[in-house]
Formats: C-alpha cells, sequence, structure tokens
C-alpha cells in the first residue's frame, strides 16, 4: 500500500457487509476474538506492570534526593524521562478501561497518573483521544493529524498559515527535533483546555496539574542550582517527548489519510488507516501494547497482553476478505513516517522557490 495514499472513494468496500447474512465484517470478526477470551480483564498482568513502574518512579526520586546538587542528576533525568513514558502508556490504558471494566475506578486512576504524577489533563485527553479513535487520519476530524504545526496532506500544505506554513517545507528533518518539545505541549494544552466547555471537572483537574508542577518545579529548583535545574527539566521533558512520540508516531503517520465524504465501515476505517510494528517482546514493553495499532483500535479496551494473539486472528481475517494490512519494523515505521511528512510538504516547498 502506498503510505501517502489519500482515501477517497470506496464505498463498494467500504459499507457494512449485510448481504451475507451474518451482519458487518466487524461483528465476524468480534466474534471470533471473543470466542478466543481475548476481551478478559488481566489483573495480574496489570498489578505486576503498574507496580514494577511504581517502583521505577519511586527508585528515581530517591536518586534524585541521593545524588544532590550535581550534573550526575541529567543521568536521573533521562532514567525519569523513560518512567513518565511509561506513565504515560498506564493512563492511556486506564483511559480504555483496559485495566477496570468500571468508569469510576478507570478514572480515578487516569486522574492519579495523567494529572498528578504527569501533569497532564486526563479530562482533555480523553476528548482529544477519544475523537481520533472514531475517525483516525481523517484531515477534517481527527485532532491528531490537525494542521498546526505540521502537515499531514498535500490538501493542508496548500492551505497552511503561520507556524505550520513555515515549519511544513522542512518538517521532515524537523519532526524529532519538534517531539522534544510535546511533554511541554501536552502541559500546555491541558491547562488551555481547563476553560473549555467539553471539561467535566475542572477544578479538580485543574487543582492537580497546579499540585504536580508546585511539587515537580519546587523539588528541582530547591535541590539544585538554576543552571542545574534548567538542564534537569530539559533533558527530562525533551527525552519524555521523544519516548512517547516515538511510541505513537508509527501507528498512522505514514498511512493513507480520510477525506470528507469518504465511505468506510468500521472494519476498513481502522485498519486502513493504522499500521503494526513487529520487533517482539522489548518492542511490545518500549511501546506498551500499542505496536498493535490496529487491533488495539479495533478493539480498545482490550487488555495489553491478549493483543498479539488478537493480531494473528485479526491478519488472518483481513486476508480472507482481502483487506490490505500493514505491518513494519520500528525503524522502517519511522522512515516511512519521514517520507510521507517529505511528500505531503512539498507545495509548501515549491511555492517558496
Amino acid at each position: 500500500m502506498a503510505n501517502s495514499t489519500v482515501l477517497t472513494d470506496t464505498r463498494s468496500a467500504g459499507k457494512e457487509n449485510r448481504s451475507s447474512g451474518k451482519g458487518s465484517d466487524f461483528s465476524e470478526l468480534s466474534r471470533r476474538i471473543s470466542e478466543a477470551g481475548l476481551l478478559r480483564r488481566r489483573p495480574l498482568y496489570y498489578t505486576v506492570r503498574f507496580t514494577a513502574v511504581g517502583l521505577a518512579l519511586a527508585g528515581g526520586v530517591a536518586a534524585f534526593l541521593v545524588v544532590g546538587d550535581a550534573w550526575s542528576q541529567l543521568f536521573v533525568a533521562a532514567a525519569l524521562a523513560v518512567v513518565s513514558g511509561q506513565l504515560g502508556l498506564a493512563a492511556h490504558d486506564l483511559a480504555h478501561r483496559q485495566v477496570f471494566s468500571r468508569r469510576r475506578p478507570s478514572e480515578t486512576g487516569g486522574l492519579v497518573v495523567a494529572n498528578v504524577l504527569l501533569g497532564m489533563s486526563y479530562g482533555w485527553w480523553m476528548n482529544k483521544h477519544t475523537r481520533h479513535h472514531a475517525n483516525p487520519n481523517h484531515e477534517n476530524k481527527d485532532p491528531d493529524v490537525a494542521p498546526d504545526i505540521i502537515v499531514w496532506s498535500r490538501r493542508q500544505a496548500r492551505q497552511a498559515k503561520g507556524p505550520a506554513r513555515f515549519i511544513g517545507k522542512h518538517q521532515a528533518a524537523l519532526f524529532f527535533p519538534l517531539l522534544t518539545l510535546e511533554g511541554l505541549n501536552l502541559s500546555f494544552s491541558s491547562f488551555r483546555a481547563l476553560r473549555s466547555p467539553s471539561m467535566k471537572r475542572p477544578v479538580l483537574e485543574g487543582t492537580l496539574l497546579v499540585a504536580h508542577f508546585a511539587v515537580y518545579f519546587g523539588g528541582i529548583f530547591t535541590l539544585l542550582s538554576p543552571g542545574k535545574a534548567l538542564a534537569f527539566v530539559a533533558v527530562h521533558q525533551g527525552l519524555f517527548g521523544l519516548y512517547l512520540g516515538s511510541v505513537f508516531a508509527p501507528n498512522h503517520k505514514g498511512m493513507p489519510m480520510v477525506e470528507e465524504g469518504t465511505e468506510l465501515d468500521f472494519l476498513r476505517r481502522q485498519v486502513l488507516t493504522s499500521r503494526n510494528v513487529d520487533g517482539g517482546a522489548l518492542t511490545d514493553v518500549f511501546m506498551g501494547g500499542l505496536n498493535y495499532q490496529i487491533e488495539h483500535h479495533l478493539f480498545p479496551s482490550m487488555p495489553t497482553p491478549a493483543l498479539a494473539e488478537a493480531q494473528v486472528i485479526t491478519e488472518r481475517y483481513c486476508a480472507e476478505l482481502g483487506i490490505p494490512y500493514c505491518r513494519s519494523g520500528l525503524v522502517a515505521s519511522h522512515r516511512t513516517a519521514l517520507r510521507h511528512l517529505r511528500e505531503v510538504g512539498a507545495p509548501l516547498r515549491e511555492a517558496g522557490q
């Protein structure tokens, strides 16, 4: 599949398959997944995983206190960036109710991990991520491909204004440097969203965000000299953003974009716009199971340890229906995404000639 493809008219293949008398194409896949027992909760897995991340966070904080006012704190900052990335993945799983089936414990856990430990609004991110899942890679409906800074299609490039028009000319080269700002962007967007009508608990979330940064900056600037403190924040936030961006970017970037008016059923809408990343157990841990992006989009509440088995069932089923199923290695997926960014930015470079 050409990764820069724009999906425009797949109506004959994209409508629900009711003529077979078995309901939609997705309902048959859902039946197979359910019969395999892949939607049941895995409390032991999440207990072990969250305990490990919690211990890593406690160890990082302890190391920060022991090392004191020394430049070696930058190694602590780098380690804590990885822990923060894992906390972000934990918040993601809580938001999708992969951990708890009920809303209340999922929201409570999400507020603790996202707002208190990461300084990111759980409510804002939930709203944004829900819209992404409903319409992945849709030019007008997916907030993850909004042309705020980077353009994701030639149409967006031709209409780009402001920073997106300037950055879009060289966005492939600037992509990874820009990811170092993603952690700060998540926090800034969280505070900005507190005034949004869609925010359900702005006072609670705002209080938790302020508490997080009071402890975060207070601890860093109390223990470290100003220069070391600024360097610590830069390393921690920069590597945290780079980590999160490296996890989420391979999943959809460079896959077909969906234009307004395109008709796709649920199965094809999720499969055709998503990419799985191969790599084994290490990749599973690094990406928190999001390397099985196709299965995650089809079954968002499926616990992480069930995704590998679901991948086998889903890929086989897509082959039966003749639906393209994209898999790639981690490095290759990033290479494809960067190539896509360069291709769609071409109109901006040509206009500047």
